[in-house]
């Protein structure tokens, strides 16, 4: 006995939806699994070679190394600074570097490689002031004070208006002067840039960053949290959330929504090449868990 059209409808609409969950599922399960695929990244094929090789030597130094040098901020003889990709950014960035922080296990490294003019890393003490520019500085670290990325530039502006009210708060001078003078400033602050300049980054161990925090240079420095966003690093430190980020992960993570939420434009891939090493590091040693091949894992380290 034949159905009739509209039984047969319906049955492959159903048919057709199962087919769409299914599809969605795998690919939600796919990007579990591996959430640095869809990067827009350059030829890894010099990664490739050289992870082939094995270590090579630092150009500078001359020390034995992996990719790059972790000590000289340099690609080693085996990958050619011309096929590794450069990446613009939208400001200044500055990695503040705690002293105890093994070079070899920092991913910091990444951004002053593939970023050479726009990051500058410092080893803790050793940092610059930001006192007079904490109206376009701000500080990515989680905690009780820290704001939104979207919410950056209104809390710039706050900062400007109160240090305009700070300076015009002299008892001397007569009241209708000042809120006039106070007035005129306001005015020239709401015409000023409250553009984001530079942003730093803490490059440490989760328990080792209380030290810099507490550093009377980044008190008062606007806070940003990235709340939403979930670490793949291979050396996530136990008991921490999955939101704790590696540092190459907070500044490609900071980028993208910087760029959507600040500068409101569509966001293309511009910065995902700050994942050129971190994304085929991943690849490399998630395939060596799988084979147990302990020699790539030791080599990566």
């Amino acid at each position: 006995m034949s159905l009739n059209p509209p039984v047969l409808l319906k049955e492959k609409e159903e048919n057709n939806s199962k087919f769409v969950e299914i599809q969605h599922s795998q690919t939600t399960s796919i990007a579990a699994e591996d959430p640095l695929q869809n990067l827009c990244l350059a030829s890894q094929e010099v990664l490739q070679k050289a992870q082939r090789s094995g270590r090579s030597k630092c150009l500078k130094c001359g020390g034995s190394r992996m990719f790059y040098c972790y000590t000289c901020y340099v690609p080693v003889e085996n990958v050619p600074i011309q096929q590794m990709p450069l990446v613009k950014l939208p400001l200044k960035i500055d990695i503040i570097k705690h002293p105890n922080e093994t070079d070899g296990k920092s991913t910091a490294i990444h951004a002053k490689l593939l970023a050479p003019e726009f990051v500058n890393i410092y080893t803790y003490p050793c940092i610059p002031e930001y006192e007079e520019k904490d109206h376009e500085v701000a500080l990515v670290f989680p905690g009780p004070k820290s704001v939104s990325v979207k919410d950056i530039s209104f809390h710039l502006q706050k900062r400007i208006q109160n240090n305009v009210k700070g300076k015009n708060d002299d008892p001397e001078k007569p009241f209708i002067k000042r809120k006039k003078t106070e007035e005129q400033d306001l005015n020239d602050s709401n015409c000023q840039d409250t553009t984001l300049k530079k942003i730093i980054f803490i490059d440490s161990t989760w328990n080792q960053t209380n030290k810099i925090l507490t550093d009377e240079r980044l008190q008062g420095l606007l806070q940003v949290e990235l709340k939403t966003r979930k670490t793949c690093f291979w050396r996530h430190q136990k008991g921490k959330p999955d939101t704790f980020l590696s540092t190459i992960e907070a500044i490609y993570y900071f980028l993208v929504d910087y760029h959507t939420d600040i500068l409101k434009e569509k966001y293309q891939g511009q910065y995902d090449n700050l994942l050129f090493f971190y994304s085929f590091m991943y690849q490399l040693i998630k395939n060596a868990k799988c084979s147990g091949d302990k020699e790539t894992r030791k080599l990566i380290h």
